[in-house]
């Protein structure tokens, strides 16, 4: 279950506009990048402590671990801003996931400056 998973997380996240989910050897992690910026990591390998790191609204991270034990501050990451979902999880569907890697993509993308967004999108 685990290992379709993140498959399904990695394939989720490489179909976002000027992403890229990767291995990214020197981080040791699959590695979820928005033009060179990261949105998400991952345990590179399958088991009962795998977990993504997503970024979040910080209000709203604090909501989402008071409501489940299998989401905690971010790993390595900033405690305020990053949260880690376990990803053995049952409280936590898929398409919730998917919803929260969506909303670190966004989150990363609208830091880019406006000039920036617009040079990317006039060039697909």
């Amino acid at each position: 279950m685990i290992n379709e998973r993140m498959k399904k997380f990695e394939k989720f996240g490489n179909e976002l506009p000027f992403a890229k989910v990767y291995y990214r050897e020197d981080w040791d992690c699959i590695y979820f990048d928005v033009h060179g910026k990261q949105f998400g990591l991952m345990s590179k390998e399958a088991s009962q402590e795998a977990f993504i790191t997503l970024k979040g609204n910080p209000e709203v991270n604090e909501i989402l671990r008071e409501t489940s034990e299998d989401i905690i501050p971010g790993y390595y990451a900033n405690k305020k801003h990053w949260n880690s979902i376990f990803l053995k999880t049952t409280d936590i569907t898929d398409e919730e996931i998917e919803k929260m890697i969506e909303n670190s993509y966004q989150l990363v993308w609208e830091k880019f400056p406006a000039r920036v967004r617009k040079e990317l999108l006039a060039s697909q």
